[in-house]
């Protein structure tokens, strides 16, 4: 087992124990990456920072169901990815209104600044972009494959969809941002 191991196994023992300084400590190691995790699903700042908060507050209320199968990380995220679906989807509901019996889906016009940084930045902001006009299960189901490097499998449980159905989806997903991407270039 690693030192880092190690010390996170400590910090996670004192955190059962109702540590605070432990809390803590686990929160700094962990905030940033799960604060980014739920920003890509999310789409908002100040929203990601409620689902991280949140997510934070379940995994330290639900510590003792922690097996240890899989790292704390590991295990946190996987929180953190329920919770931001949960709370986009929650959010997609109330953006619909309903005009002569037709629903229509109230779009957020989120205007994106400039990179300056390079050719390679300019790229990823335009991937970025791209991917955020998908429809939402492809930007999604996305998000989990591509950045945060979850296999189909793991997708189809967090999703509630059929393996078979994951596998297209993503791939139809990636289509689709590539049309995107060629059409904008």
């Amino acid at each position: 087992m690693s030192h880092q191991n190690e010390h996170t196994d400590q910090l996670l023992q004192g955190c059962r124990e109702g540590n605070q300084s432990a809390q803590m400590k686990i929160y700094n190691q962990y905030y940033k990456a799960m604060y980014n995790t739920a920003l890509r699903i999310v789409k908002h700042t100040a929203e990601a920072e409620d689902v991280m908060q949140e997510s934070f507050l379940n995994a330290f209320t639900k510590l003792h169901t922690f097996k240890g199968d899989v790292t704390f990380g590991a295990w946190l995220k996987k929180i953190v990815i329920n919770n931001s679906i949960y709370h986009y989807r929650k959010q997609q509901k109330s953006h619909a209104v309903e005009l002569d019996g037709v629903l229509y889906k109230v779009e957020d016009n989120d205007e994106v600044a400039p990179v300056d940084h390079g050719q390679t930045e300019l790229k990823a902001q335009k991937v970025m972009e791209a991917m955020n006009n998908l429809k939402d299960n492809y930007r999604v189901s996305l998000t989990l494959h591509l950045v945060e490097g979850y296999d189909y499998e793991e997708i189809s449980e967090i999703m509630n969809i059929s393996y078979a159905n994951c596998r297209t989806m993503i791939s139809r997903a990636k289509d689709s941002l590539r049309k995107k991407i060629t059409i904008n270039a």
